[in-house]
């Protein structure tokens, strides 16, 4: 039978800290004690902006690994939100778009799910708040 291995002790200002703990001691703007589970919480972004499916593969990945809290099944009539947020598909949008749209970057994408009885009244509704705050539905 084996023994477990300590784990490797680090200093960081004279302070030990184990990559076990991982949380490495109070630096620069960095504290510790500002340090909360984050479980369900992943980010996969680009410093570039070029969009690429690798990211994509990424954030998959990133939802795969999430399962363990729950991202999946947990609520099976509408899910918990658990997805991913990508950039506005502006070329398809102008290929799809039965109207025109404005330059690239100067409009946003929302998604609603509508009930099925009352849609009318919905999106009225979502019309008015919409110009109440001064934005136009498309």
């Amino acid at each position: 039978m084996r023994t477990p291995r300590q784990p490797s002790q680090h200093s960081v200002n004279g302070q030990k800290w184990s990559f076990m703990d991982a949380r490495p001691a109070a630096q620069g703007m960095y504290d510790p004690r500002n340090e909360h589970d984050a479980c369900g919480v992943g980010f996969v972004a680009t410093l570039t902006g070029v969009a690429s499916h690798a990211l994509v593969e990424q954030a998959l990945t990133v939802l795969r690994n999430l399962e363990h809290r729950g991202a999946t099944g947990s609520e099976p009539d509408s899910g918990d939100g658990a997805g991913i947020l990508s950039q506005v598909p502006d070329a398809f949008f102008r290929e799809v778009a039965d109207f025109e749209l404005p330059a690239a970057g100067a409009y946003a994408v929302g998604i609603a799910f509508l009930p099925e009885d009352g849609t009318d009244e919905a999106v009225s509704r979502i019309e008015t708040i919409a110009a109440e705050e001064g934005l136009t539905v498309l």
